[in-house]
């Protein structure tokens, strides 16, 4: 079992480190090795197409994080009122919304955002007082923080239900012996319990969106992410500076992925120790 697991890992694992490796080589060619030197990542720094899709995948996946974790967490505590089949209805939805392929929500998202767009712009046009300034609606930014904040949302509704189901609810109970506003024993007890859970559910929502190729490919419109831009340049043939781009996400997405880890483990081990 051991050497099973050895030859598991080590074929996930092992493409990753020739990638990480080949990002410091000295020479133009990605496939040949000819020393060690980190002058790709200065190059990938200083170019400014990486800059600008850097840009436009850190602002979509900030403010898709934050919408997540706003909404995910509303629909959590939402959730947690509802009982018998409309609860397993609503619990499907959002595990079908984890499950279901990228290229499906990519695809249905296009359709659907396409659809309002031709619905919508002939009535702006009509309503707009100045006609020839009437703005359109298309793929952009907006779609691509729709469309990433919808996906996302599922995951941060996942993880703030686990921390409710694992907080101590007789603090809840003795704000309300006390006479605390609803309001107040939201901010002042519920809050700090889920904390936890929704500041890592905004990590893991930052992840997924600045890593994501195939929901942006399909409504990015004109704008480029930094993953569309990787797919773009790959195309061409592989580079060590596109090895060096991987590498530095790679340890970017890692680094985020382990804090949100710790801090899910910590939420954990604070609600054993406060339970009764």
């Amino acid at each position: 079992m051991r050497i099973y697991a050895l030859a598991v890992y080590a074929f996930l694992y092992f493409p990753i480190g020739v990638i990480a490796l080949f990002s410091l080589n000295a020479g133009r060619h990605a496939s040949q090795f000819q020393g060690f030197s980190t002058q790709w990542y200065g190059k990938a720094l200083a170019n400014p197409f990486v800059m600008d899709a850097l840009k436009t995948s850190l602002t979509v996946a900030l403010v898709s994080a934050l919408l997540a974790s706003l909404f995910g967490t509303m629909a959590a505590l939402a959730l947690q009122s509802v009982k018998g089949r409309t609860r397993v209805f609503f619990d499907a939805l959002i595990y079908i919304a984890v499950m279901v392929p990228g290229i499906v929500i990519g695809i249905a998202t296009l359709i659907a955002l396409v659809t309002v767009f031709n619905w919508l712009n002939p009535i702006l046009e009509i309503i707009w007082p100045i006609a020839d300034q009437a703005p359109k609606l298309s793929m952009g930014f907006g779609s691509l923080i729709a469309a990433h904040g919808l996906f996302t949302m599922a995951l941060v509704v996942i993880i703030v239900r686990a921390r409710i189901a694992g907080m101590d609810r007789s603090l809840i109970e003795a704000s309300a012996d006390l006479y605390a506003t609803p309001f107040g024993t939201f901010r002042q007890v519920t809050l700090p319990q889920i904390f936890p859970g929704i500041l890592a559910g905004f990590l893991l929502s930052f992840t997924f969106s600045f890593d994501d190729f195939i929901i942006a490919f399909f409504v990015a419109g004109s704008e480029t992410t930094l993953p569309i831009y990787v797919f773009s340049s790959i195309r061409r043939g592989v580079t060590p500076e596109i090895n060096a781009i991987g590498t530095m996400v790679l340890g970017a997405s890692l680094a985020i992925l382990i804090l949100a880890q710790t801090i899910l483990q910590r939420g954990r081990k604070q609600a054993g120790g406060s339970a009764p």
